[in-house]
């Protein structure tokens, strides 16, 4: 009887384990997914943006080359930093707001936890 009660608790966690598995896979594809998915668009926009870029600020010195060249290579360098500085702070901001790694999982690991320790939960 202690046999076969054991048997089927070691079979229920092994499922249960089985489960949460599965979870995290499918959400870690899903994070992959959408990584490279990210990844793509972001290589794409670098390098049409930095064409665009490059153009531009070669268009504002040719445009005041014979006038005021010092000002406008300044006036180009302030514009950079800022923008610099700016992508730094988003950066910065978008690390700091990000959601935890597998929250499903991590979720569903809580309320295991909590079950085996008696506790009451919602999903009880």
């Amino acid at each position: 009887m202690i046999t076969a009660a054991l048997r089927q608790f070691g079979a229920n966690l092994v499922d249960l384990l089985r489960t949460r598995i599965e979870l995290a896979t499918i959400e870690l594809q899903e994070g992959t997914h959408r990584l490279f998915g990210y990844l793509a668009w972001a290589a794409a926009a670098a390098v049409l943006g930095l064409f665009a870029l490059a153009l531009a600020v070669l268009f504002v010195l040719v445009l005041f080359w014979d006038t005021h060249r010092l000002e406008a290579v300044g006036g180009m360098t302030l514009l950079f930093a800022l923008g610099g500085l700016f992508a730094v702070m988003k950066l910065r901001a978008g690390l700091a707001a990000r959601e935890p790694f597998l929250p499903a999982t991590l979720g569903e690991l809580r309320k295991d936890a909590a079950a085996l320790k008696g506790e009451q939960s919602d999903g009880f």
